[in-house]
């Protein structure tokens, strides 16, 4: 070895031609690449802005005929969900208290407590609305006398048509007064 280094190896310039290569290559796996995450993340975008943008239809149900409800009287009806999935079964059964006020004028209110959704009931002595998971008390026209809700009961809107009685059904929240 005399000591003399070796000068390092120089590569040439790039040609016009190969920069233009490198480019569109460049360019290409930049598109592949955005191409293929927009394809994995855009399901999951859709999976969470879908129920935002779905309208769950509202649909009247018929709980009765005028007939079978006494006025004053508070009674517990069932009717099927405004939105019920294929498979939820009976799951998609829902109740509200009914109450008839005088000839075809009715009131309905969710049977769930305001507060956190808890079933409340109806006693018919004192004229209140119990939830018994934490105290709500509510009156009789919704509006709430104890405990921890925030707000009155909700309600639905109800028609009566050909004799029969009828809840409009939409997913909650619903009326609140």
């Amino acid at each position: 070895m005399t000591g003399d280094a070796e000068p390092p190896c120089e590569r040439p310039a790039p040609t016009p031609e190969e920069i233009n290569r490198r480019k569109f290559l460049d360019k290409l796996c930049w598109g592949l690449g955005s191409l293929g995450a927009a394809l994995v993340v855009a399901p999951g975008i859709g999976f969470i802005l879908a129920p935002l943008l779905r309208h769950a239809p509202a649909q009247w149900r018929t709980v009765g005929k005028v007939d079978d409800f006494k006025v004053g009287e508070t009674t517990a009806v069932r009717f099927q969900d405004a939105s019920p999935l294929p498979w939820a079964g009976v799951t998609s059964n829902i109740a509200a208290w009914l109450r008839r006020d005088e000839g075809e004028a009715f009131t309905a209110f969710a049977i769930n407590c305001s507060h956190l959704g808890c079933p409340v009931r109806w006693v018919p002595g004192p004229k209140l609305f119990m939830c018994p998971c934490h105290g709500g008390v509510y009156y009789q026209d919704g509006s709430v006398a104890a405990g921890p809700p925030p707000r009155p009961l909700d309600r639905y809107r109800v028609r009566v048509v050909e004799g029969a009685v009828q809840i409009l059904t939409k997913p909650l929240p619903i009326e609140t007064h």
